[in-house]
């Protein structure tokens, strides 16, 4: 299936721009000129991956895509002008993929978005959020269950746990590697990340939001423990696991 993009961004001629190189890279892409525009698609259509400028007239990024990740499993990558990190930090705490500093190549839209539609879910298969008995990866960890094939992770009661896709794959790239010292750079390089001073900060970020899912007290992890000027370990008590 090829995978569908939309391209939601005010300036019509980087709009196109940004459509037609994708859609000469084999996607298939539509467009929007504004969030408004953007949620009249998504009443008729589905996205693997939505490209967001951050400001536009009327709503802007950071605020359709909080909405549009509540609705759907979908990956965002915001695209922000130069200097101002501020939004990009803000992006990432609202559960963003990625984001890119305009002006940018097409080139670098291409390899961001290709690094992204690796880690998301096809919304063409919702069967894949539920894990089927007996089969796919699971783990535990204390009164936590997660399906790695299915992207799910379920509480003591059996309850979801609402997790973004960043969120989980930063959680799989834990659950794989147990009990073992990971630097940011290796944890970057695992969720398809440049290892770059915005990456560890984007990597910080996702971690204490999964902290705040799967820790009684994030302030005093017992599973994701920060080993100070190392990284990060991931601890699974014996017994937990498969």
């Amino acid at each position: 299936m090829r995978a569908r993009i939309v391209v939601v961004e005010d300036e019509p001629d980087l709009r196109d721009a940004v459509a037609e190189y994708l859609g000469a890279s084999g996607y298939d892409v539509a467009t929007a000129e504004s969030a408004a525009a953007a949620r009249t698609l998504l009443e008729t259509q589905s996205f693997h991956l939505a490209i967001l400028d951050i400001a536009m007239p009327g709503e802007d990024g950071l605020s359709f895509g909080r909405w549009l990740r509540s609705k759907t499993p979908i990956g965002i990558i915001y695209a922000t002008a130069a200097g101002t990190a501020l939004d990009r930090i803000v992006g990432l705490e609202l559960g963003a993929d990625d984001y890119i500093v305009k002006p940018y190549e097409l080139r670098e839209v291409l390899a961001r978005v290709r690094s992204v539609l690796r880690r998301v879910p096809q919304p063409a298969e919702p069967q894949a959020a539920k894990p089927e008995t007996g089969t796919g990866r699971r783990m535990s960890f204390g009164a936590f269950h997660a399906d790695l094939d299915g992207r799910l992770v379920t509480g003591a009661n059996g309850a979801v746990v609402d997790m973004a896709k960043s969120e989980f794959d930063v959680l799989e790239v834990f659950l794989t590697r147990a009990n073992r010292l990971l630097t940011r750079a290796a944890i970057s390089e695992a969720i398809g990340f440049v290892e770059d001073p915005e990456s560890s900060r984007a990597v910080d970020i996702r971690i204490m939001r999964l902290r705040k899912k799967i820790e009684a007290d994030p302030a005093n992890p017992k599973f994701l423990r920060t080993v100070r000027g190392e990284g990060y370990i991931f601890s699974l008590p014996a017994g937990d696991g498969n």
